[in-house]
């Protein structure tokens, strides 16, 4: 089954330099914002508690805020989220117990409104936020590792791993970026996803190295250009109708998934998009411009018995 009905020969190396262009605007564009903004970073790292609550008319959040502070809370910070009766309420960390916590605030919003419902109550200590982080920068360097070593022994070249780690490099970049702008709350799920994203994108960018190998077999007097061309246009189809049956339920995930995985969806959806983008525009012609060639590929092949004859 293929996207498109006709074969597409879409020029994709030659207009690489201009898309090196957006990919180093938007990458600067993410690094300072996490440099001056940083990361609206969840209890999962921080600690303290979250609690989340549902209000039978529109949430008044200043009588929210009022009245934790009233009650002994510090800089309680409250946001509307969903809907206009519901709130998310985020704590400093405290000794107390979740049920005390349960207890106390629902005591207080009941306060404020008698209709009101805590949904969820989430207590972390600190410590085990700080234990948390390492352990999430931990998995994304060990990832980022093992893509390169499997790259650089699958293809037998420098050149591809190269592109392969820079597409996957790019893609969390600005995933992290857009959380900063954004200030989306970032937690252990948007972790996750971020993990996903770079093993889905890992993915498209291997079916495309592969068809680059296969051509330049079959083509090995082929411009270097042409083949990686001719390699992406043949993979085209696959990737566009994976990428979209994907984002619709990503998009569905993320319209109806509720607070709890809004950050999970967007991340997602963000990495897709920029995955897609990554695998055409960046792996494969960052491999190009350091001289991937036929010989690359080819030279460390196994020779065949009948190739020693004359």
């Amino acid at each position: 089954m293929e996207f498109f009905h006709r074969a597409t020969s879409f020029p994709f190396m030659s207009t690489r330099r201009v898309w090196y262009g957006l990919s180093i605007v938007l990458i600067l564009i993410s690094l300072v914002s996490l440099a001056t903004r940083g990361l609206n970073l969840g209890v999962d790292f921080t600690g303290g508690v979250t609690v989340q609550a549902t209000f039978p008319a529109a949430a008044n959040r200043d009588a929210v805020i009022t009245a934790l502070t009233a009650a002994g809370y510090a800089d309680p910070q409250v946001t509307m989220f969903g809907t206009s009766r519901e709130i998310a309420i985020r704590l400093p960390p405290t000794r107390q117990s979740t049920e005390e916590v349960r207890g106390r605030i629902d005591q207080i919003l009941h306060g404020i409104d008698a209709g009101a419902t805590i949904q969820q109550v989430e207590v972390v200590g600190p410590q085990i936020g700080g234990e948390l982080q390492r352990s999430a920068t931990q998995a994304l360097i060990a990832t980022l590792l093992l893509i390169f070593g499997y790259i650089a022994v699958r293809f037998h070249t420098w050149r591809l791993s190269l592109g392969a780690i820079l597409a996957v490099l790019h893609d969390p970049i600005l995933v992290l970026g857009a959380f900063s702008l954004t200030r989306t709350p970032f937690d252990l799920t948007v972790v996750a996803a971020m993990l996903a994203v770079i093993g889905y994108s890992l993915n498209d960018t291997v079916v495309v190295f592969d068809r680059i190998r296969e051509r330049f077999h079959t083509g090995r007097r082929l411009d270097p250009v042409t083949v990686l061309d001719q390699s992406i246009n043949q993979t085209l189809s696959r990737t566009i109708m994976t990428k979209v049956v994907t984002l619709i339920v990503v998009v569905a995930l993320y319209a109806l998934g509720g607070p709890v995985l809004r950050g999970f969806s967007e991340a997602l959806i963000i990495g897709i998009v920029a995955g897609t983008y990554s695998s055409i525009y960046i792996s494969s012609a960052v491999a190009l411009d350091c001289g991937l060639r036929a010989e690359h590929l080819l030279a460390t092949a196994a020779k065949k018995p009948l190739d020693d004859l004359p």
